[in-house]
């Protein structure tokens, strides 16, 4: 099979006598290419040896070379430095370059989709694994081969890991925010997490009502209105992120239409609950208006299919980052997902959700915030904070998240026990509720990159909104860019 493969090694030798007759041609090579994508081993390593040599202001030329490569066999078996002054004196115009560096380049990637097609007919065979599960597999590969032209990342130097890891420190330095991840638009909770991170399955829990969709909505909405781009050929799509990021909603309880309400409501400060009813006034519509003009233009895209198996969720993941490339995707929420196997207890089908969605964020590489309810035994204790344990089949959300808030509203339980009117009780009651109304807490339980603690936000119940404390715990209402409420 080895034999079939695509391959020209003439092209892999012109691009390298190229190289070697001047070395400023490396300029004309386009970025995607790498040593990797040789196709015979010892071109793949001079190119690297070559490529270092450069990047660092050396001289990449043959007697130099035959010192990293003396006691290399295949050196030896070409020809030694005979060979790399063959390849000199056939060397081909620089403006040649690439030419040759695209022909390899398209020979590596049919070679790893000949090897992804042929893996994935070989596991067809295994019966005992759902179809739709060798689908996820074959078409994860063949994404991660059409997003970075390669089958797989495969084993990583640490070095190139290290590099990674002080782009991303510079980066965050130089950014105004100070951040290394996805700013959510919240300042405090932005300082506990550092924003959300690539790769990151972050996990927002509440109890029904507490506001971990409306949060969620607000972040999603947050991210999306800061979005700014740069033009970049190097990067997917053509496009590099400078701030805020193209979301996907994954709104597997709420239509898409009450999913856009709820953020024209934020925006343009009128109650949800007037819109449901048609109580708006004139002025309040015309700042809808105005809102939804505003809103048109933002990167958010909303799936509101209900029931959503995991492997279709991840499927619809993998084309929307190809159309538009992805910097968040959100799931409202993980209870509602369907696993792909059937007759598993539902801890297992969880178990497999979690893996999947934990997959998909490495794999595109950006955060995914899963909603998640929690489980009935908060309301039997006094204390109603959330913790860990309250998670519905909370082994597998706890062990794959990388981070787990919990959302809590501690006005929401203290309004359902007002006392009767005119009693001493309701005195207490109105002043302990004056102390909490507008008020809610983020707690995070678990962050494997940092502290957990509790992060204070404001709420507006009539927009069902979370905003920065220290701005707007004082104000009555948010004040919005179309006027006063």
């Amino acid at each position: 099979m080895t034999e079939a493969l695509p391959k020209n090694l003439e092209a892999e030798q012109a691009l390298l006598g190229c190289l070697l007759f001047d070395n400023a041609a490396i300029e004309r090579v386009p970025e995607r290419l790498r040593a990797e994508h040789f196709f015979e081993p010892f071109h793949q390593r001079l190119f690297q040896e070559m490529a270092d040599r450069i990047a660092a202001g050396q001289l990449a030329e043959p007697t130099l070379l035959m010192s990293r490569f003396g006691n290399d066999p295949a050196f030896t078996e070409f020809g030694g430095l005979g060979y790399l002054a063959d390849l000199v004196d056939h060397a081909p115009p620089a403006a040649n370059a690439p030419d040759f560096a695209r022909q390899i380049y398209d020979l590596a990637i049919r070679r790893d989709l000949i090897r992804v097609c042929n893996e994935g007919a070989y596991a067809a065979l295994d019966t005992a694994t759902p179809a739709m599960a060798h689908v996820e597999t074959v078409e994860g590969a063949l994404f991660t081969l059409a997003e970075t032209g390669e089958q797989s990342k495969g084993v990583t130097a640490f070095a190139d890991a290290l590099s990674g890891a002080l782009a991303q420190a510079e980066a965050a330095f130089k950014r105004g925010g100070k951040l290394t991840g996805l700013s959510t638009g919240l300042i405090d909770l932005d300082r506990k997490l550092g924003g959300l991170h690539p790769s990151d399955l972050d996990i927002l829990a509440g109890r029904p009502s507490m506001g971990k969709t409306s949060l969620a909505t607000n972040i999603a909405f947050n991210v999306a209105k800061a979005y700014r781009y740069t033009a970049d050929p190097d990067e997917p799509n053509g496009r590099k992120t400078v701030d805020g990021g193209q979301v996907l909603f994954f709104s597997l309880e709420m239509s898409g239409e009450q999913l856009a309400t709820r953020i024209v409501s934020d925006v343009a400060n009128v109650s949800g609950d007037k819109i449901r009813k048609g109580e708006v006034t004139e002025t309040e519509l015309k700042r809808m208006i105005l809102a939804g003009e505003e809103l048109r233009s933002i990167p958010l895209y909303i799936d509101a299919t209900g029931s959503l198996p995991i492997a279709k969720l991840c499927a619809r993941a993998r084309r929307q980052h190809r159309r538009t490339g992805l910097d968040l995707i959100v799931v409202d929420y993980l209870q509602l997902i369907v696993a792909d196997g059937k007759g598993q207890g539902r801890v297992q089908e969880i178990t497999q959700i979690t893996g999947a969605l934990k997959g998909l964020a490495k794999e595109l590489n950006v955060p995914i915030l899963a909603l998640s309810q929690l489980s009935r035994q908060v309301e039997s204790r006094d204390d109603k904070r959330p913790m860990l344990s309250d998670l519905r089949e909370s082994g597998s959300i706890e062990q794959d998240a990388d981070c787990v808030m919990f959302v809590f509203r501690e006005a929401y339980y203290l309004g359902r026990s007002e006392p009767k009117p005119g009693t001493p009780e309701h005195g207490v009651w109105s002043d302990d509720m004056s102390k909490v109304h507008g008020l809610a807490e983020v707690i995070i339980g678990k962050q494997r990159h940092g502290p957990i603690g509790t992060v204070p936000l404001a709420f507006n119940e009539d927009t069902t909104r979370f905003g920065n404390l220290a701005r707007e715990r004082d104000e009555a209402h948010y004040r919005p860019p179309y006027g006063d409420a």
